[in-house]
């Protein structure tokens, strides 16, 4: 019990700082204490004070509004391309993974061969060929993720399709369809959220690679990858400007993996307690 309870204390803290980064960007244009796109070269480079808590840019411009608005950049992205991915790979790893045959060998074939590059570089390559861009990014990240969402979902599918009770299940005149609705999605769901959790911060990180190279979202559009590029060439001079954008992208990325290692430690002791 002591142990449930610790793992509790900390899925709780990881959804905490998730729940409040996300009230952060819902609520930016009331929470953030300036534009974040305003210009005032009066007073670039300025350290963090009470008038700008974590200091200005180059071109003047609050850090920390920028900050809370590219939650909606980064963090919504992120989201966004993890139903874009699911949404793809789900169905797909069901049909393949219960039914199985010669198209399930050659879907997997393709997956072995997308896999085989680094996600990053075929990641660049797309976007290079599409142009920059913010949609042309997700859907570059799409691409690049949804085999291996594929490939683990399709493993899980494979495992309890063998299960006695799904064989019970067919012996008893169900259908696939109900099959896979009633008895594997439920079996299926924890580990897709553990993983899904756990991705959702190396999409960030992906977004912001991107941005920062010059390939995700464009000048002015506060993002987190945008703001460290444009950090480099002042951090001797001001730290701050970049020190608070990589803060807030580490922040974001610990919790995802918080909550999905709390949430794997949960699903495996209430495995054990059953």
């Amino acid at each position: 019990m002591r142990k449930l309870k610790q793992v509790n204390i900390g899925l709780l803290a990881g959804a905490g700082i998730l729940f409040l980064i996300s009230v952060a960007g819902l609520f930016a244009p009331w929470i953030a204490p300036h534009d974040p796109l305003a210009v005032n070269l009066g007073v670039r480079l300025q350290s963090p004070s009470w008038v700008y808590p974590f200091g200005t840019d180059h071109l003047g411009r609050c850090i920390l509004s920028r900050i809370i608005f590219g939650i909606r950049i980064s963090a919504v992205s992120a989201l966004v391309i993890m139903f874009l991915t699911l949404l793809i790979s789900v169905p797909i790893a069901l049909a393949t993974g219960y039914v199985r045959g010669r198209s399930d060998h050659l879907l997997m074939r393709v997956i072995d061969g997308t896999l085989a590059i680094p996600d990053i570089v075929l990641t660049i390559a797309i976007v290079g060929l599409l142009g920059p861009g913010l949609v042309n990014m997700i859907f570059a990240i799409v691409v690049v993720r949804w085999a291996g969402y594929v490939r683990f979902i399709r493993s899980l599918v494979v495992k309890i399709s063998q299960e006695d009770y799904i064989f019970s299940a067919r012996m008893a005149g169900n259908s696939h369809f109900r099959i896979l609705k009633r008895y594997v999605l439920p079996q299926i769901g924890m580990p897709i959220i553990i993983f899904s959790a756990l991705d959702v911060g190396k999409i960030v990180l992906n977004i912001a690679g991107l941005s920062f190279l010059g390939l995700g979202s464009q000048p002015p559009t506060p993002e987190w990858g945008a703001m460290l590029n444009d950090a480099t060439n002042y951090f001797q001079v001001s730290p701050h400007v970049m020190i608070f954008p990589g803060a807030a992208i580490v922040l974001f990325v610990l919790a995802c993996q918080l909550v999905s290692e709390k949430l794997g430690e949960y699903d495996r002791t209430a495995a054990k307690e059953a």
